[in-house]
C-alpha cells in the first residue's frame, strides 16, 4: 500500500477542500488523464484498486502514471469509547483531491484501450471524474 516513509507530524487535522486545484491540473506525462470533478479524500486502497484495474485492462501495453499520493493520516478512535482522552491513533492514509486534479495518466496505447481502462478505474473512485485528452494529441 502507498504511504509515506516518515512524516513530520503523526496526526493531522482534517482541513478544508476549498477552491480548484492549481497544481497537477494538466496532463504532463501521458496522452489521456483521469481528472477529478469534485473534492474528496481518496484512500490508499482506492488508489491501488484503480491502479490494478488500469494495469489489467492495458495488459502491459503502454504506461501508467499515478499523480496522487496519500500523505494525510486519518485517525480513528476505537468503537464504543467514551469522549475525551485525546485524538485516536492513525488508521489509514488519504490523498486530498480538489476539482481539476489529474489523478492518473495513461500513454503509449490506443485511444479505445485508454478510454476503457480509465472508465473502469473511475468506477473504483469515490468522486466524480472525467477523462481528458492532451490538447496536442493526434492518433497515429
Amino acid at each position: 500500500m502507498l504511504m509515506p516513509k516518515r512524516v513530520k507530524y503523526r496526526k493531522a487535522q482534517r482541513g478544508r477542500m476549498r477552491g480548484k486545484a492549481t497544481r497537477g491540473d494538466r496532463i504532463n506525462f501521458g496522452d489521456f488523464g483521469l481528472k477529478a470533478l469534485a473534492p474528496g479524500w481518496i484512500t490508499q486502497r482506492q488508489i491501488e484498486a484503480a491502479r490494478v484495474t488500469l494495469t489489467r485492462m492495458m495488459k502491459r501495453e503502454g504506461k501508467i502514471w499515478i499523480r496522487i499520493f496519500p500523505d494525510k493520516p486519518v485517525t480513528k478512535k476505537p468503537a464504543e469509547t467514551r469522549m475525551g482522552k485525546g485524538k485516536g491513533a492513525p488508521e489509514y492514509w488519504v490523498a486530498v483531491i480538489k476539482p481539476g486534479r489529474v489523478m492518473f495518466e495513461v500513454g503509449g496505447t490506443t485511444k479505445a484501450t485508454a478510454l476503457e481502462a480509465l472508465t473502469l478505474a473511475s468506477h473504483k473512485l469515490p468522486i466524480k471524474t472525467k477523462i481528458s485528452v492532451r490538447p496536442d494529441y493526434e492518433e497515429a
